[in-house]
Formats: C-alpha cells, sequence, structure tokens
C-alpha cells in the first residue's frame, strides 16, 4: 500500500468517533412504481469523523502533530473502528474458528487474512489488510498451528516449508485488525474554549482500500 504510516491514531484522541461502512447503489424510480437497484460499489468502504468535544490543550496539539507527520491527506495510517475491530463481535476474544480464510491444497503456504459478513439473506467477505501485531492466531482443520508467520502491513499468513496445509483442509484465523485510513481534509481548525481546554469540531478519516 503506497503513501501509508504503519502508525495509529491515538485511541484517547477517538473517543468521539462516529461513522462507519458506506456503499454506493443506483436507484432508479420506474414509472410503473418499482425500482431498479444497482450496485455502483463492489465493496463497502468506511468514513470516520473522529472529532470530539472539549480537549485538553495536549491533545489539541497531539493531533495536529499527528496530522502535520502524516502531511495532511498525503499518507494512510491505522485506525481502530470503535466497534468492528476484531475476527468476531466486539465484546469476545478472537480464537482460531473465528474466520475461514481459505483451504489448503497441500502446496499454497500463503493466505489472505479475510473477514466474513453474512446471514440468512447474502454475505460479503472483505480484506483484511492491517491485523494488529501479536493479535493473529490461525488453525488448520479446528488445529492450532504454530508455524505461521505473519505480514501485519499486508494482511498474509504464511506457513512455514513443512507445514503447508493438505489438500482439503479448512484454514481458519482469529485477529484484531485496524483500518487503513487517510484524513480526508487538508486543514484542522482548532477552536480553544478556555486557556487550558478547547475543540477540534470534524477530523474526517476515509478507508483507503486495499
Amino acid at each position: 500500500m503506497a503513501a501509508f504510516h504503519e502508525v495509529r491514531f491515538p485511541l484517547r484522541l477517538a473517543m468521539g468517533t462516529s461513522g462507519g461502512p458506506v456503499r454506493r447503489t443506483d436507484i432508479v424510480n420506474l414509472s410503473n412504481g418499482r425500482e431498479n437497484r444497482n450496485q455502483r460499489w463492489r465493496n463497502s468502504r468506511r468514513a470516520y469523523d473522529a472529532g470530539s468535544g472539549v480537549r485538553s490543550v495536549s491533545d489539541l496539539y497531539a493531533v495536529l502533530e499527528f496530522f502535520e507527520a502524516r502531511g495532511g491527506q498525503l499518507y494512510g495510517f491505522r485506525f481502530r473502528d470503535p466497534v468492528d475491530f476484531r475476527s468476531c463481535p466486539p465484546l469476545t476474544v478472537p480464537s482460531v474458528m473465528d474466520q475461514r480464510i481459505g483451504t489448503g491444497d497441500g502446496v499454497t503456504a500463503a493466505f489472505q487474512l479475510v473477514k466474513t459478513y453474512a446471514d440468512a439473506g447474502g454475505g460479503w467477505t472483505r480484506t483484511i489488510a492491517k491485523p494488529v501485531e501479536g493479535s493473529v492466531v490461525v488453525s488448520v482443520n479446528g488445529i492450532a498451528a504454530t508455524n505461521v508467520s505473519t505480514d501485519h502491513a499486508t494482511g498474509i499468513v504464511t506457513f512455514a516449508a513443512g507445514h503447508v496445509p493438505a489438500a482439503g483442509a479448512a484454514v481458519r484465523a482469529g485477529f484484531e485488525f485496524d483500518v487503513p485510513v487517510r484524513f480526508d481534509i487538508d486543514r484542522i481548525d482548532v477552536s480553544l474554549a478556555t486557556f487550558e481546554a478547547g475543540r477540534i469540531p470534524s477530523i474526517p478519516l476515509v478507508e483507503i482500500l486495499p
């Protein structure tokens, strides 16, 4: 991923974050009252606003420092979604059985981390490119795998030579992850409410798709 810094937006500065997945759908209303719906984006794209209420002057400066270090919109960075940041629901612990990331063929050693959102009506599989270091656990046919390395910049897990999953073996993983984002603005407006506190009304962020 070009123009990306492997640093995370400080969690303490994102307490008032709002946002989530965005999709694009064209809806055409027909003369008979019905409608046609067409999906413009194959994948969703997340958008957030990390602006919040009153902050200390130290926090305001930390935001400015982070913004300047990224060059505004120039460099991407990691951001933790306030709700969706694990391979499992937010109040549970990731396990080796959470997400199926592939099926062994006896040859393939590398597998991309993914997360599937599904119910009885349909589903969608999301590529996970920024797993949190030390959080990834992998299994083959339900047995925890230890001879696996993870590239935390791409989300690819690789089995060591001699430990490649056999043909038909289910490869699963559990993990925490960040969202690759960039600032969606080249200007930060700081408003001082008092001598020691102030606010940044809006800090828009947008996901960088892998």
